[in-house]
């Protein structure tokens, strides 16, 4: 069987219409706030969303596999980091709603493993992979449990931050579960993730989250802590 073919005219639409966009003098400044090895067109967030509400309205993907070829082209070709925010924009287009389930986390998957910065891991986490995760807890946990292991930390940083919004629907013990395998790791996005995971669930659930740091407080971080009880008193 013959992969599937992304649409191409979509792909260079987003990609043209980005470039006409382009404004050097704010490109730099944004590639080095990103700390990104990838130029930026210099485009900011209000014109990405512009030109993907214009593009992708004028095209209609014609069924699951071409969308995600599409996404996946639009993102591993990309030359600027823009063409990767308007990707991820794709994913979550209101057209292809039915088809954000289980089925496509080794997308977002493939997402998280390639880009590999806070920037584009934490929109897949709290808008994609959480309102999976709600729709289907069964099938999506067991994946989430797994990515919480994993070598690679912006697995564990999705695994983290996949009920961020969840509110009264968080799993507590599957957020204990994803948090522990992490909580003496070094890196920095690690910990400020288990820190605002615990800081947005004490909206929902302080007395848990203090529990939580009290019986955790010599596996916290100072800065997870901190975060942690950020608006606690």
């Amino acid at each position: 069987m013959s992969a599937p073919t992304p649409d191409q005219s979509l792909i260079d639409d987003v990609r043209r219409e980005l470039g006409e966009a382009a404004n050097p003098e704010k490109a730099e400044p944004m590639r080095a706030y990103m700390k990104s090895a990838m130029p930026f067109h210099g485009v900011q967030s209000p014109g990405v969303a512009r030109i993907c509400r214009q593009v992708f309205a004028a095209h209609s993907l014609a069924d699951r596999a071409v969308w995600d070829a599409t996404v996946r082209a639009l993102w591993d070709g990309a030359a600027y980091r823009e063409e990767r925010y308007a990707a991820i924009a794709l994913t979550g287009h209101r057209s292809y709603r039915d088809w954000q389930d289980r089925e496509t986390l080794p997308l977002y998957d493939h997402l998280t493993v390639t880009g590999a910065w806070w920037d584009y891991v934490d929109e897949v986490a709290s808008k994609r992979v959480g309102p999976i995760l709600r729709a289907d807890p069964d099938q999506v946990t067991p994946v989430l449990r797994r990515w919480a292991n994993d070598d690679d930390i912006w697995r564990r940083r999705v695994a983290i931050l996949a009920q961020l919004g969840s509110k009264a629907a968080t799993d507590p013990q599957l957020l204990e579960a994803c948090l522990a395998p992490s909580l003496t790791r070094p890196e920095f996005f690690l910990r400020k993730a288990i820190g605002w995971a615990l800081r947005e669930y004490a909206r929902t659930d302080p007395d848990w989250v203090r529990r939580y740091v009290d019986a955790h407080e010599h596996q916290l971080s100072p800065l997870s802590r901190r975060e942690a009880l950020k608006h606690l008193r």
